[in-house]
Order: C-alpha cells, then sequence, then structure tokens
C-alpha cells in the first residue's frame, strides 16, 4: 500500500506543481530566491530525456527523500533499474565535503561511494546518468532550462544577466540552487519526537528509552560505534552518521539482480568505485547513512536487501551471537547469505558489545521510529 499510494501521491504533486511547465506557460509567481529556483529544479520533470523524471522521483519529499517504490529506482527510460537503493536526501546537507582525515580515513561526500565531494556535485550527476534521468549531455539539460522564461528570468537575476547562454555557467548554476533547497529545513527539520524529548517536549516510552541506552551504550550494543557524530548522547544537531566508509558484510540482493539483469556474482566496489580512492582495502564499503527517519526509508543496505527494519538489527547482531537460531534473516528464514564482499570487513566496529536478546533488539528498533521527522509520523507501521 505504501508503494502505491507514492505513486499516486507524486503523480498529483507533480501534475499541481507543473502543469504550467508542462505547458511551455510562464508560471505566476518565477522563482526569486536561490533555494526557490533550487526548488523548482528539484522537482521539474523536464530535466529528464523522457520528461518523466526529477530529483523528486528518486528523493520523494512525501517518503522521507528516500525511493519508495523499491529495492532501487527505475530510469526515465522506463527500463532500466539501478543496483543500489537510493539514499535519503534528507540531512545530506551535514555530510562533510569527501576528504581524508588526519587518520587517512575517507568521510563524507554524496552517493554511497562518496563519488560526489559536495550537495553542488550531487546535484549535477543524475540528469546525465544514462540509467536515471537520461539527458546525453550538460547542453541538452540547459537547452531544457532555456524553455521555461521563468528560469531565464531567475537565473538572470540570481547569476547574472545571459547565464543560460552559457552552458557551463548555467549547469552549475543549476547545482548550485538545487543544493541551496537541499539545505533548507525542509530537509532537516529536527523535528522527530526524539528531538522532541530532548527539548523536554516529550517523553520516550520505557521501551524507547531502553533503546536510546542501548544505542548510546559503549558497552552494550555497536551502534554508536558508525552512528553517532557529536560527543555527547544528547547533541541536538545528531545526524546518526560518521560519514566513515565501512563495509559491514552486506549480502548480495540476487532479487535485485535477477530484476535490473546484473550477473550473478558482480560485485559493487563501493568505495573503491569511486575515481578518487585506488585502494583495494577501500573494496565494499560504503559510507554510513544518517538514521534519521530511517524507520520510513527501506528497503535498507546499499543495496536495499533488506526489507525490515528489524532484519537490520538482527543482521548486525550476527556478528556478536553464538546462538546459531541467531544466523537466521527473518525474511527468509534462511542462514544470512555471505558479504558480497567478504574482505575488508569492520570488525572491530561490528563485533564491538555483546549479542542481543528480543527485547533488546525490539527497544533499538523502537527508539529508531523516535527518529522520524515529524511529517512521516503517520507513515510508521504500528
Amino acid at each position: 500500500m505504501r508503494r502505491a499510494a507514492a505513486a499516486i501521491g507524486f503523480t498529483a504533486a507533480m501534475a499541481a506543481v507543473f502543469a504550467v511547465a508542462v505547458s511551455g506557460q510562464s508560471r505566476a509567481t518565477p522563482p526569486v530566491t536561490l533555494e526557490a529556483l533550487g526548488e523548482a529544479l528539484f522537482f521539474d520533470i523536464n530535466l529528464s530525456a523522457n520528461r518523466t523524471q526529477a530529483c523528486a522521483s528518486c528523493h520523494d519529499p512525501n517518503f522521507g527523500f528516500a525511493d519508495p517504490r523499491g529495492m532501487a529506482s527505475p530510469g526515465d527510460d522506463g527500463v532500466s533499474l539501478g543496483d543500489r537503493n537510493a539514499p535519503t536526501a534528507a540531512y545530506a546537507s551535514f555530510s562533510p565535503e569527501f576528504h581524508r582525515n588526519a587518520d587517512g580515513e575517507w568521510i563524507g561526500g554524496q552517493f554511497l561511494d562518496g563519488r560526489a565531494a559536495t550537495l553542488e556535485e550531487q546535484a549535477g550527476g543524475p540528469p546525465l546518468n544514462p540509467m536515471e534521468m537520461g539527458m546525453p549531455d550538460e547542453a541538452s539539460v540547459v537547452e531544457r532550462l532555456r524553455e521555461n522564461p521563468d528560469y531565464d528570468a531567475a537565473f538572470s537575476a540570481l547569476f547574472g544577466e545571459g547565464t543560460l547562454a552559457d552552458t557551463d555557467k548555467a549547469y552549475d548554476a543549476m547545482t548550485r540552487a538545487i543544493a541551496a533547497f537541499e539545505r533548507t529545513d525542509t530537509f532537516a527539520p529536527f523535528d522527530s519526537r526524539y528531538d522532541r524529548f530532548l527539548r523536554g517536549e516529550e517523553k520516550l516510552t520505557d521501551k524507547e528509552e531502553l533503546g536510546r541506552l542501548l544505542f548510546f551504550s559503549q558497552q552494550f550494543t555497536n551502534c554508536n560505534q558508525c552512528h553517532q557524530l557529536a560527543k555527547s548522547a544528547i547533541d541536538p544537531r545528531e545526524t546518526f552518521s560518521d560519514y566513515k566508509f565501512h563495509n559491514i558484510g552486506t549480502p548480495e540482493n540476487t532479487a535485485l539482480r535477477a530484476m535490473n539483469g546484473s550477473e550473478p556474482g558482480t560485485i559493487d566496489e563501493g568505495l573503491l568505485a569511486n575515481p578518487a580512492v585506488d585502494d583495494p582495502a577501500m573494496r565494499g564499503r560504503f559510507r554510513t547513512p544518517t538514521l534519521r527517519n530511517v524507520a520510513v526509508t527501506g528497503p535498507y543496505m546499499h543495496n536495499g536487501v533488506f526489507e525490515d527494519l528489524r532484519s537490520v538489527v538482527v543482521f548486525y547482531n550476527k556478528y556478536n551471537t553464538k546462538n546459531p537460531e541467531r544466523l537466521i534473516n527473518p525474511e527468509t528464514r534462511e542462514p544470512f547469505a555471505a558479504p558480497e564482499v567478504p574482505e575488508n570487513l569492520s570488525e572491530k566496529e561490528l563485533t564491538h558489545g555483546p549479542a542481543l536478546d528480543d527485547q533488546r533488539i525490539d527497544a533499538l528498533v523502537a527508539f529508531l521510529k523516535t527518529l522520524t521527522d515529524k511529517r512521516y509520523e503517520h507513515l510508521l507501521e504500528e
């Protein structure tokens, strides 16, 4: 039901926002700020080859700025299907520019392999990706921008007269506008039940509070090894990611590979696929995602291999348990499959802490649900 609703809601939203743009007429109120221009571009289906797909198609604002349509996103051509799950664009602005820290660890960037250093670089990628929006080149995208008189006025006002006449300047300006929109509070309201709890506006249930204590524990779980950025467990701007790259032993998603035509056994190189990285030890590592809105942005892992959030917690628990019954994937009733990339596992982080019983697993899931932004709380399953 959720996916059907997503398709209906998105179509209705697009019809309302872009009826004028598609008809080639001018909107009543052209965007006058960088953020407003970015918003218009974020939702503009005309920037795809067949005029069917916008940024918002795979980062639906009605569903946590993630893609509710399945394990991977379909392309504008109606045929292509990706091999990775679209990460949420919510709170994406908090990921630092892709770089190496003092310890030599890669951190930040956009996309799951960090190949776009900044939000601006990320915004420029999907329009030119043949499996996404499918435009042949930047000039073709800019030509679509020129079709819209509102864009001509807005780009000239914000970036200088005649900006759309210069392909390089126009494309750069487009990405800057989209990134500006993604940096607004629309994407990062910090208004979940957890945030309201921190502000003293709401109480957590006993189960949620147990989950919170376990999550931030240095002794009883490994959650905060990768999903805590701030030093304080009550930091009001916690984004629940260290923005580092880890290989957690995620199994191959054979169902997705069967759907998109990839050969079984195909290896997603992860961080090693980033052109800036050539160290084989980075193979199979992916950037730690934010956990904000995690309960409403499934399926999970870089390849969407797990449908249910509880399954993810059970999966992590397999590294610490010796009970064979705890090594079973709840979704398949079979043992968890082998890692797609068995080397380079983040063993130190994965094996930190003891095994968890059902009560603690359920408590962690309950806590993770409190990280849902207020506008998405209606999506939570009871």
